[in-house]
């Protein structure tokens, strides 16, 4: 059996960012070092930084107050921001400045008085804090079906919004729903560098494998959406997040395994699946580079 790695993979500029902003808050400022929700979707990177230190918690009142948190890439809706300094909370802002560019798209678009569609997964903290910017909420649009079914009283005045992890070619159709149905709606596609560059990675994958592993967590919703990317290319695609995980995967007549992971999950358990797999020879397929940063809070530079 041979191992292909598809390429790019793995931790995006987001949330290289936002494990650095633990690591390096824990280094300056010492224990006990909050966290609003997981910092990224995955486990394992979790694990590690609640071993350096780092205290998650699900909500801001698991928090005495005074203390400092740091609020996951996801980000949070402008009522967390109020109830954290209300509490003396010391802040310091963990969101993927990608997630922010599509919060401070919502509060333009509803402050002009725009009708606001949000396009994502209607639980997902990523889009439970862009709803939250929009005064009375953002229209939620998950599927299809949704967006030839949703009424808007002022139709001529239309803003749509997409969550950055979703499937590039779901949203396509969805979005086409939407503008045949309100001819004079904006569109603001706002699916990420990295979501785009990872699902044309595993669809060039699919090409050349008998079946995909998708490295990553559950509750990741750009693993899932590799894995969907993955079945629809035609070939047979599991999500996995430990690499004991593979052993009950049907491998009968499979001579080359694809693997990709999603933008949080790390390399080392990649590698760890690769070694637990045995292959004859591991090959790279890169489809197309990435060098992307951001920068740190100003109270970490």
């Amino acid at each position: 059996m041979d191992v292909v790695l598809g390429s790019p993979r793995g931790f995006c500029a987001g949330v290289v960012r936002a494990i650095d902003i633990v690591e390096r808050a824990l280094q300056k400022f010492g224990s006990p070092i909050y966290v609003r929700h997981e910092i990224v979707h995955n486990p394992h990177v979790v694990d590690r930084l609640r071993g350096m230190g780092a205290i998650f918690v699900d909500e801001l009142s698991q928090i005495p107050d005074n203390q400092r948190v740091i609020f996951s890439a996801h980000g949070v809706p402008p009522q967390i921001w109020s109830e954290a300094r209300g509490r003396g909370l010391q802040i310091i802002d963990g969101t993927c400045p990608l997630v922010t560019k599509v919060h401070n798209e919502a509060l333009k678009y509803s402050r002009e008085g725009a009708t606001v569609v949000l396009v994502g997964h209607r639980d997902h903290p990523e889009v439970i804090g862009t709803a939250g910017e929009v005064p009375g909420g953002a229209i939620i649009v998950e599927t299809v079906e949704e967006a030839e079914s949703i009424k808007i009283s002022n139709a001529e005045t239309v803003a749509a919004l997409t969550q950055t992890t979703l499937s590039v070619e779901d949203t396509r159709e969805i979005l086409k729903v939407l503008e045949d149905r309100f001819p004079s709606l904006t569109i603001r596609n706002d699916i990420c560098y990295a979501t785009s560059n990872r699902q044309q990675a595993t669809k060039a994958l699919a090409q050349e494998v008998d079946l995909v592993l998708v490295i990553g967590a559950r509750n990741s919703s750009n693993c899932n959406r590799l894995r969907e990317v993955a079945e629809n290319s035609g070939v047979p695609a599991y999500l996995v997040n430990t690499p004991q995980e593979i052993d009950t995967i049907p491998m009968n007549n499979v001579f080359k395994v694809g693997i990709i992971s999603g933008a949080s999950t790390p390399e080392d358990l990649v590698q760890a699946v690769v070694a637990r797999l045995s292959p004859e020879k591991v090959l790279e397929h890169q489809v197309v580079p990435e060098d992307v940063q951001f920068v740190l809070p100003q109270e970490l530079r």
